[in-house]
């Protein structure tokens, strides 16, 4: 028998909605992944909505979760999955963490989404990134920053492809191993780019994604957990990847649009993500990857 691939994911929850954990955990059960969920922060609903409630989990309730699963040994897993934190000594603990599932299984693979904000704007406390930067990095096997996200990594501003390869490179340098960039502005005609290398590559693999003129929340976390899958189901063949990432988040995009109403705009907003369960196990490829040498 194929061995059980177990994820712990530990980002955000809503009890309506499609974000966070609730992004991440459906479409990697449907795809054969043993998940187990802590959510950092539990909310109604998303803070797009006029009012939202809810509690936040702190470094001593994670040590609590973490205790229980080491006491009764269920902490074997296959990857560390990460995204929306919003407390910096949360973030702190969550290194911790890495270090106890990674002695009980050293061959670990920590998927980072490091979510900080967007189109130039934190939306988390400013010492969240120097947690980031001084004790997450160095322990990430693979990155998904937006640009924005990459910028606050590296302190380099991104206006070109080129940018986006030395930015990649400083992350390198902190230890990581893979980084794929989900968005990226740095195109003029209309679109966004995707940009992915491995540590090792002499190569980058780029995708071209029409620009849809709309905001959706909770691509980032969907983009991060279809790249944990497809690294996985294609032996880390980041083309490929890429390729049924970005298909699967279209799909996903183009049906959630269609049932938008303009009188509950942000409800009917949500991602439709159970309504593509067929996008997900099989997304049509219909935009490739290409790729080029990094000169």
């Amino acid at each position: 028998m194929e061995p059980i691939k177990r994820v712990l994911s530990i980002q955000s929850h809503v009890v309506s909605g499609y974000v966070g954990n609730k992004c991440a955990v459906f479409p990697l059960q449907i795809m054969g992944f043993e998940v187990d969920a802590i959510n950092s922060v539990q909310l109604s609903n998303h803070t797009g909505y006029k009012t939202f409630y809810g509690q936040i989990l702190n470094e001593k309730n994670l040590l609590e979760l973490i205790t229980g699963l080491v006491e009764n040994e269920l902490h074997n897993y296959s990857y560390l999955l990460t995204g929306y934190i919003r407390c910096p000594m949360f973030l702190k603990k969550i290194a911790e963490v890495y270090l106890i599932l990674k002695k009980k299984n050293p061959d670990l693979i920590y998927v980072c989404d490091p979510v900080m904000g967007d189109n130039k704007k934190m939306y988390v406390p400013k010492e969240i990134l120097d947690v980031y930067k001084n004790e997450i990095i160095n322990l990430t096997d693979i990155l998904t920053p937006n640009e924005y996200e990459l910028e606050l990594l590296t302190g380099k501003t991104i206006t070109t492809s080129d940018d986006i390869q030395e930015a990649i490179n400083l992350l390198y340098a902190q230890g990581c191993k893979t980084v794929i960039v989900s968005s990226s502005n740095i195109s003029s005609n209309n679109e966004l780019k995707c940009i992915g290398r491995n540590i090792n590559d002499k190569v980058y693999v780029e995708i071209s994604i029409p620009l849809i003129n709309q905001s959706f929340i909770g691509t980032g976390d969907l983009f991060t957990a279809l790249i944990l899958i497809w690294m996985n189901l294609t032996n880390n063949d980041l083309k490929k990847t890429m390729e049924n990432t970005v298909a699967t988040i279209q799909a996903v995009l183009q049906r959630t649009i269609k049932n938008i109403n303009s009188k509950d705009s942000i409800k009917s907003n949500e991602l439709k993500l159970i309504q593509s369960l067929d996008d997900i196990r099989n997304p049509e490829v219909k935009i490739f990857g290409s790729i080029h040498a990094i000169i």
